[in-house]
């Protein structure tokens, strides 16, 4: 008969391409965060939990465990069932909160079924510690910056094609940054799962090597990039690249002329106090009448201002300016490799 076994942070961390990772918590605690690539396995629905918790705290241990064991108990066939599908001859490991008697219990009953079965020791807490511990690790990162429409997403993607490392936050946060950075892209992570997710990415790669990321600032959307991963990012070498204006609108027209016109002339009123009254008239006026364009350019107005204003917080010193005077990512990534 198999038993449990109870792996630390590291271990579990090494273990998941080889098996299926289950997070037994109530779906509610699974939408805020869960560690990136885990399955949603409930032993309780959130209000199971909720009553619990409440036994517990006002009633006695005793009471809440005998609330658990009437809960789960109709439930066990159906776990082990849809576990047994899911592990599909791989191992399954499983975490609770802080590793206990969630994950015990259910750990327990997996194994009893024949299953090979790993709990998380310390549970997702332990996760979350190992994560704030990546993220305050020291890294040799290259930041790729330039204004709106440069194409750094894109020179992102070729240095990644081209076996550079890359963390891309807009893609982690599901927000390019911006009034328009919500448009067309899926729903967003809450704070604590994109810092999850950029935990994740970090884990996976080397250190030692350099790593490269998009200049952003502090905040993408309404995610914020952690302190101390957003102070590393201020204080590494930037290339930033200059990109002819018309390269930059031709790009924004591409990337947003299909969009809604009802979300673009939002994001237009969102930056309408700092763009001016005259100015956003213009360019709602613009949008109606197709002349993207010309919308677009009035945007820049703003998001070129604030952008300076950015790489003032920058030392000088650490600014390369890179003329850029070709429209291929690829092209531009192969430049950037010859001089970082």
């Amino acid at each position: 008969m198999n038993h449990p076994r109870r792996l630390p942070i590291e271990s579990f961390l090494a273990a998941l391409p080889q098996g299926t990772c289950l997070d037994v918590r109530s779906p509610g605690e699974y939408a805020v965060g869960h560690l990136p690539g885990a399955l949603s396995f409930p032993l309780f629905s959130d209000a199971e939990r909720a009553e619990i918790g409440t036994a517990y705290k006002h009633i006695s241990v005793e009471k809440a465990f005998e609330l658990g064991l009437l809960y789960t108990g109709p439930k066990m066939p159906g776990l082990v069932r849809e576990a047994r599908t899911l592990a599909a001859g791989k191992p399954l490991l499983v975490y609770c909160w802080r590793g206990g008697q969630r994950s015990a219990a259910l750990a327990w009953l997996l194994s009893q079924a024949g299953l090979e079965v790993y709990v998380l020791e310390g549970g997702y807490k332990s996760w979350r510690n190992h994560a704030h511990q990546l993220l305050e690790q020291p890294y040799q990162l290259r930041v790729l910056g330039g204004p709106t429409g440069s194409g750094k997403t894109d020179v992102l993607h070729a240095l990644a094609a081209a076996g550079e490392q890359v963390v891309d936050l807009e893609a982690l946060a599901a927000h390019k940054g911006s009034a328009f950075g919500a448009i067309d892209m899926p729903t967003p992570p809450t704070q604590e799962h994109f810092i999850n997710l950029l935990a994740d990415q970090l884990r996976r790669l080397d250190a030692k090597r350099p790593i490269w990321v998009e200049d952003e600032s502090r905040m993408i959307g309404q995610l914020n990039i952690p302190a101390p991963f957003f102070k590393q990012m201020q204080q590494a070498p930037c290339i930033l690249l200059e990109v002819p204006m018309a390269m930059r609108l031709q790009r924004l027209v591409a990337d947003y002329g299909r969009a809604d016109q009802r979300q673009l002339r939002l994001a237009f009123e969102k930056i309408g106090r700092k763009l001016g009254g005259q100015h956003l008239k213009a360019a709602l006026a613009f949008l109606e009448q197709g002349q993207l364009t010309e919308a677009a350019t009035l945007a820049l107005r703003y998001y070129d201002r604030a952008y300076a204003l950015d790489l003032e917080e920058r030392a000088a010193e650490r600014i390369v300016r890179w003329v850029v005077d070709h429209a291929e990512p690829a092209h531009i990534a192969r430049q950037l490799l010859q001089i970082s």
